[in-house]
């Protein structure tokens, strides 16, 4: 399957994407578009979310400027997100972010904070101002772990807090199954995107996952895509 490409239904869904001013989330909005779907696109830089909208075109676009790491913004853009379309099938928690000091002893405690909040906080934030909606419609959660939340490295915050969130896919996905509810975690590995200093042109591009989170979304209703998991060809 390529970008743009539904593999099952064509019945148009409205999908709120965390993180989409860059990366894997501006990828899926431009995807998600193209395959027919509206989308609620949030992130902290305003100034690529109305670029981004102004491109692929504000029928198909509310853009909402916040931060995922405060629960009330959060719950703000899911009632204007509600407000502005009438309801919500899809959530896509994507917004993440690395570290640059690694390991337990030498790395940075106020940095564990940020990533604590972006790669944690915010993903739960996102779950509980969403699931209301996404179960008025036996809706879909969506949420980006990765490869290092399904192995181990040593002394690695970033690597546990996403084990915290491939853990938390798991177990969501069993609460959202008991009003027949689709959860999927997607665990890539290296993504080519702004999150590292050099460029990675052989590893995953946002591309990939975006292509990802169409085909869950496209799925039959009576299959739920539990998990994705990608891993770079080289």
């Amino acid at each position: 399957m390529t970008g743009g490409q539904m593999t099952d239904t064509a019945s148009e869904k409205i999908v709120l994407i965390t993180g989409a001013s860059s990366g894997i989330g501006e990828a899926t909005a431009r995807t998600l578009v193209e395959a027919g779907h509206r989308v609620v696109v949030t992130a902290r830089r305003e100034e690529r979310l109305a670029a981004l909208a102004e491109e692929l075109g504000h029928d198909k676009v509310l853009a909402i400027a916040a931060d995922a790491t405060d629960y009330d913004q959060m719950a703000d853009v899911v009632a204007r997100a509600v407000a502005h379309y009438g309801h919500l099938d899809v959530a896509f928690a994507n917004a993440g972010t690395g570290i640059s000091q690694p390991g337990t002893e030498q790395g940075d405690p106020e940095e564990w904070k940020r990533v604590i909040d972006i790669n944690i906080n915010a993903l739960l934030w996102t779950a509980h101002a969403t699931l209301p909606h996404l179960r008025a419609r036996q809706g879909h959660f969506i949420l980006t772990s990765s490869v290092a939340g399904r192995d181990t490295h040593a002394g690695s915050i970033y690597s546990s807090s996403k084990w915290f969130a491939y853990g938390f896919g798991q177990n969501l996905a069993l609460e959202m199954a008991e009003w027949q509810g689709r959860c999927t975690t997607i665990t890539p590995g290296m993504v080519n995107t702004p999150f590292f200093d050099q460029p990675k042109p052989d590893k995953l591009h946002p591309q990939d996952v975006a292509d990802a989170v169409l085909y869950a979304i496209s799925a039959a209703p009576r299959a739920n895509i539990r998990e994705v998991h990608l891993m770079p060809t080289r």
